[in-house]
């Protein structure tokens, strides 16, 4: 199997001509190689490959499985192979490896996949681009100048730029959406406790993350979803292992009652301006809905958007500080000597001085909103609203700059982060980092299902994703309904051209 034949199919694509004798794995096998050894240089999505250790798993995958054969990457982050490097995108970690497989591995190994190597991340995923210090920037494959998003960035530059037809991906505020929107690709946050995170993890950032995968095809980001959810020994989530999300792509979804939003009830506080183009694919999409037959009504999400910014970023600094003391704990290391980023340092000493109250403050206010959203959906299926404010970045562009960086080493003078906090800081963190990319965090506050679908390519060839939130526990209607969007837009005819072998 050449390259460009292996690009030309998605996950169950590939699964089939295995099975029908067409291909064998190991030519599946030899042709992802090749894709990454030729193009992974440009592209840098990986941090790491196991391509002797995956061939060697390889050989005992069953046939049956739904995606037997097929390559896949899991992310420098929080999904664990036993005794492999997993370096959460900094160099504090560099050295240090798992103790133990994650249950997300063993599920994905038992869906048939192959997996050849990890995706690159920001440092501890904190970033919705991808430039860590400790490792290579992943591009976009769709213009190498712009940023491909974060945190799975490495993972959605891997699968638009075709080096395998789907790739793990994780979302704590939009960190698979917002990627997917970057790069062109298919891109769903399952709800809160759909996919188990342990033996390592109960719930990360309170239950904000959620892991699961960018993909081109909805039907591959189904069948993954019916393979890996459920709660599994110990979790914190008692949600049972459920079926019938391949099965719900069959037929498109009765007529929804989809509720329109440009997200300004999230985005006005924090001072965002929305890109035209955004605009206009939000706009485009509802039409193209209406026309399917579905209801279609302009009406705002019911939140107050500062306070939910707020509430993120407590929840977030209160994390971070964690993160630092378990990392310190694994490698020996004194926090005040980890090798980290000064963004990182700067969040965790703002964290170390957060009031247990405010701390949980916000979790209730994370609460409100996911009792507001309830009753939205008593009213409308679905919401459709932005994903981001604009298409991809440039490189660099949104990294801290050095005169910010400076500003940060100064909150290592003892008092001085519990003066910035009262003095503001946070409200202008909420707005620093969020203005970009304010409305994914409200599904991942409130635990619902969310998706970003590639609807819109601007003049200057950069794609734009527009989200659909669905009600907790929904993703078979939202499947459905990104289906019926794909079957009618037929978005994998926009690819980038390495993507299509150019």
């Amino acid at each position: 199997m050449e390259v460009d034949e292996y690009r030309r199919h998605d996950g169950l694509g590939l699964a089939e001509l295995i099975r029908r004798g067409e291909v064998s794995r190991g030519e599946v096998f030899d042709a992802a190689s090749a894709a990454i050894e030729r193009d992974n240089p440009h592209l840098r999505a990986l941090v790491r490959t196991r391509f002797e250790r995956a061939r060697s798993e390889a050989e005992g995958i069953d046939l049956t499985a739904p995606l037997a054969g097929v390559p896949t990457l899991t992310k420098d982050l929080l999904m664990a192979l036993e005794g492999e490097p997993l370096a959460f995108g900094s160099a504090a970690l560099a050295e240090w490896k798992a103790p133990v497989e994650s249950t997300l591995v063993a599920r994905v190994r038992a869906a048939g996949l192959a997996i050849l190597g990890q995706t690159a991340t920001p440092e501890l995923g904190l970033m919705g681009i991808t430039e860590p210090r400790a490792f290579p920037h992943p591009v976009n494959p769709w213009d190498p100048q712009h940023s491909p998003g974060g945190s799975s960035g490495g993972a959605a530059a891997a699968v638009a730029g075709g080096l395998v037809p789907l790739a793990m991906a994780g979302d704590g505020g939009g960190s698979i959406r917002i990627p997917a929107a970057y790069c062109g690709l298919f891109g769903l946050k399952p709800s809160r406790g759909r996919v188990p995170q342990g033996p390592l993890h109960g719930e990360v950032w309170r239950g904000a993350v959620v892991e699961h995968a960018v993909t081109r095809s909805v039907r591959d980001s189904a069948a993954l979803l019916e393979t890996i959810n459920g709660m599994d020994e110990g979790g914190p989530y008692p949600v049972p292992r459920e079926r019938g999300f391949l099965a719900a792509l069959e037929r498109p979804p009765e007529p929804l009652r989809i509720a329109v939003s440009l997200g300004e009830p999230l985005s006005k506080p924090l001072g965002t301006r929305l890109d035209p183009e955004v605009r206009l694919a939000v706009e485009e999409a509802a039409r193209t809905l209406e026309g399917l037959g579905h209801h279609v009504e302009w009406a705002d999400p019911p939140v107050d958007g500062e306070r939910l910014a707020n509430a993120y970023l407590t929840l977030y600094l209160g994390h971070v500080t964690a993160d630092l003391a378990w990392i310190s704990r694994e490698t020996g290391v004194p926090v005040s000597r980890l090798d980290i980023e000064p963004s990182t340092r700067a969040i965790a000493r703002l964290g170390n001085h957060l009031p247990v109250r405010d701390y949980e403050l916000a979790k209730r206010d994370w609460n409100a909103a996911a009792r507001a959203m309830g009753a939205f959906h008593r009213r409308f299926d679905v919401l459709l609203m932005p994903v981001t404010a604009a298409p991809a970045p440039r490189l660099g562009e949104l990294y801290p700059p050095a005169w910010q960086q400076r500003l940060m080493a100064l909150l290592a003078i003892p008092a001085l982060p519990r003066l910035a906090l009262k003095a503001g800081m946070l409200g202008q963190l909420a707005r620093d980092a969020l203005s970009r990319t304010p409305y994914t965090q409200l599904a991942n506050l409130t635990g619902q299902p969310a998706m970003s679908l590639p609807l819109h390519v601007t003049p200057q060839g950069l794609p734009v994703g527009v989200q659909v939130v669905g009600s907790m526990g929904d993703e078979r209607r939202l499947l459905a309904l990104a289906a019926q969007l794909e079957a009618e837009v037929q978005w994998q005819r926009h690819l980038p051209r390495v993507a299509q072998g150019g």
